[in-house]
């Protein structure tokens, strides 16, 4: 997917933009990031300025605050993006709907009501912007991470300096496959807005993450796996949060 990469913006609204072109017209795509509640979960505005259409992620516990934002901006909701179908994502779903008309978008596995089904690969419209559903099983056999422009929203597969929980035997070999063999690919200065606030910052890159993940810089899946059992003491001798 190209991406247009001209100029990124971000203000302390926790609203970020990114101005670009594609085929001689110009492209504004504009994300906010909303804690929502639960455990520090985090739902998103996504919208491309030129058609003031927009898609809510993980409304989650918020529904009616990313709704309101939305349209404050003056955007039409058309699609809800569920990145997995756990309950603390997707609680807000019927609310949202119910408030824009918006269709609901979820892994053809995933559980609940949706209306458009995705699989790896599949891309979704919204104004200009192309968004790519990446499927990356392991926190959850359905769990889809969403790729449009220069960001992807990583729900609970990848968050600031962790990934997301897992056993220790097959869904943890899924998510190490699903975070090496898909959202390692994506170009360095992705942006990545993660399911939880749970690191350092609230976003972080594709880039960021390769360098300081320490589980992205274990050097196989035995280690990586060591890490996930370990991981309370691990936080204590580094200082983690």
């Amino acid at each position: 997917m190209s991406s247009p990469t001209d100029l990124y913006e971000s203000d302390d609204a926790g609203q970020s933009r990114l101005r670009g072109e594609r085929e001689g017209r110009p492209i504004v795509m504009t994300i906010t990031q909303i804690l929502t509640g639960g455990d520090r979960n985090f739902g998103y505005v996504l919208a491309d300025e030129g058609s003031n259409e927009a898609a809510l992620v993980d409304p989650s516990y918020a529904p009616e605050r990313l709704v309101k934002c939305a349209e404050e901006a003056g955007y039409r909701v058309r699609y809800i993006l569920v990145t997995h179908d756990h309950d603390d994502h997707t609680n807000g779903n019927a609310r949202a709907k119910a408030l824009t008309g918006a269709k609901v978008v979820m892994h053809r596995l995933g559980r609940g009501e949706a209306d458009v089904r995705v699989d790896d690969g599949d891309t979704i419209t919204l104004g200009r912007l192309s968004i790519r559903a990446l499927h990356t099983p392991g926190h959850n056999p359905a769990h889809v991470c969403y790729y449009v422009g220069d960001a992807v929203f990583t729900g609970d597969t990848l968050f600031v300096g962790k990934v997301g929980g897992t056993d220790f035997g097959e869904q943890a070999r899924q998510e190490y496959e699903s975070l090496h063999g898909k959202l390692l690919l994506l170009p360095g200065e992705t942006r990545v807005f993660p399911g939880h606030n749970y690191g350092l910052q609230s976003e972080s890159t594709i880039a960021h993450e390769r360098e300081t993940n320490p589980f992205l810089l274990q050097p196989d899946f035995a280690s990586f796996v060591d890490l996930k059992r370990n991981w309370a003491e691990y936080k204590r001798t580094h200082g983690i949060p």
